[in-house]
């Protein structure tokens, strides 16, 4: 009986073995499909939207063509499109995030209802782009685009329980804000845990902060911030006007909870760290970066690190100009300056000129000189004519050289002088009439060569 029993036991033994290995079978299998469930439930969400505002040549194309990693010149029109791609190396799993780009043109507004809806909202971002190479439209801007919005949320057909669990989103995690914790380096964009409630601590919000909860997050982004130095150089910019402009864009974002940056395509200054914020802000990947306040022209203020007294600092540098007072009255824009063009002055011809100086000079009235005023029988040394030499006379009187006589001093100098250059040149132009040979022919070119030189004299 006993080689019966044992040979029974050990088929028995061999059965559990048998099951033992069946459940950790369906133990290892068990664990796959819940690691692939879990993994499929944690993948990176679609259909996350970013809206970009801000004024025409603020940068606002350049900026997100840049993070997408493609050169892309082309300024849009009405409402653009494009996307940025999205990966997660922990996991492997890559995802689109839309990029709605807003015309700067207020016309285009009616266009957001294309981009957000009511449905898509609570998955939304909301970018502001300034433009610092032109800082005296920076508060206008932003002003103007945050009102866009606004208007645009209200007349989505949001319920109020919604709405009001968005705001308080936004204000749970302006609230719970810590500063950030280094990174494993073995996974840079590793999603951050969620904390307990138990740990998270809440402090209490300032009385201008949120004051204008639009229930998604907005980020402020400065573009051009090369343009420091010009501003500087060209227009004569402090220290004290850098400060007053970064307290004003921060009062801003402290009413709208937003984060702010300063970036620069063209050095690609703060590139990379604008698209981990982002990524941050709509996937909840780790961020490592602290608040960047030191550089003028980097400043990097996360979504919920600011406070009036922090904002207070910039204050105490401000001495020519009052932290309240209205920001255009210090951040003027400068006078435009008006090209002036001169007018080109063609030289006209010679000859043209010299003919309207003759037509000018014969319609002129005809000047008298002492020959006509004085009596027919003295000559022009006051001598009396002979009677025998008449003929002569008369032929000296004809002779067109004659007529070149001293200026009456009575005359006025102007009216003389014009005179005497009209008979000047036209004795020179005209023929002599008095014959060759004939008598006295010798004396009246005497007498002409004579009037000729005086009236050299005279001019000299």
């Amino acid at each position: 009986m006993a080689p019966v029993l044992e040979k029974q036991l050990s088929g028995a033994a061999g059965a559990g073995d048998n099951n033992n290995e069946e459940e950790e079978g369906q133990n290892l299998w068990t664990s796959i499909l819940s690691e692939v469930s879990t993994t499929s439930s944690s993948k990176l969400p679609s259909g996350k939207n970013i809206l970009i505002f801000g004024e025409d040549g603020s940068g606002k194309t350049a900026l997100m063509a840049k993070l997408q990693g493609v050169d892309h010149n082309k300024r849009g029109r009405g409402l653009e499109y494009l996307y940025l791609n999205v990966h997660d190396e922990d996991r492997d799993d890559p995802t689109r995030c839309n990029v709605w780009i807003l015309d700067g043109d207020l016309y285009h507004k009616g266009l957001l209802k294309f981009a957000v809806s009511a449905r898509s909202l609570p998955d939304c971002l909301a970018v502001f782009v300034a433009d610092m190479s032109r800082p005296w439209t920076i508060m206008e801007s932003l002003k103007k685009w945050a009102s866009v919005l606004r208007d645009h949320v209200d007349k989505l057909k949001i319920s109020p329980e919604d709405m009001r669990e968005m705001e308080q989103k936004m204000v749970k995690g302006f609230q719970e804000y810590t500063e950030p914790e280094d990174a494993p380096p073995s996974s840079p964009q590793r999603r951050a845990p969620t904390a307990g409630e138990d740990e998270a601590v809440v402090l209490p919000l300032g009385d201008n902060t949120l004051t204008h909860n639009l229930g998604i997050p907005v980020l402020i982004v400065c573009t051009k911030c090369d343009a420091v130095s010009v501003l500087e150089k060209e227009h004569d910019y402090r220290e004290e006007h850098f400060d007053f402009i970064q307290s004003h864009i921060r009062q801003f974002c402290l009413q709208y909870g937003a984060g702010l940056i300063y970036t620069s395509v063209k050095e690609e200054k703060n590139m990379d760290l604008l698209y981990k914020y982002l990524v941050h802000k709509m996937y909840e990947f780790q961020f490592t970066t602290p608040a960047l306040v030191v550089e003028k022209d980097a400043v990097f203020i996360p979504s919920g690190w600011d406070n009036e007294k922090k904002i207070g600092i910039l204050h105490e540098n401000l001495s020519t100009v009052r932290p309240e007072a209205p920001f255009e009255d210090f951040i003027t824009k400068p006078p435009v300056r008006k090209l002036v063009h001169e007018k080109e002055i063609n030289a006209e011809d010679e000859q043209v000129f010299l003919m309207k100086q003759q037509s000018l000079l014969s319609k002129q009235p005809a000047t008298p000189t002492r020959g006509a005023t004085e009596s027919p029988g003295r000559t022009a040394s006051g001598s009396p004519r002979p009677a025998g030499r008449t003929g002569q006379s008369n032929a000296t009187s004809a002779s067109p050289m004659a007529a070149v006589k001293k200026p009456d001093p009575n005359m006025k100098a102007g009216a003389a002088n014009e005179g005497v250059l009209a008979n000047f040149f036209n004795s020179l132009l005209s023929k002599k009439t008095g014959a060759p040979g004939s008598p006295g022919s010798g004396a009246v070119g005497a007498g002409v060569q004579g009037s000729a030189k005086k009236t050299e004299a005279g001019f000299d």
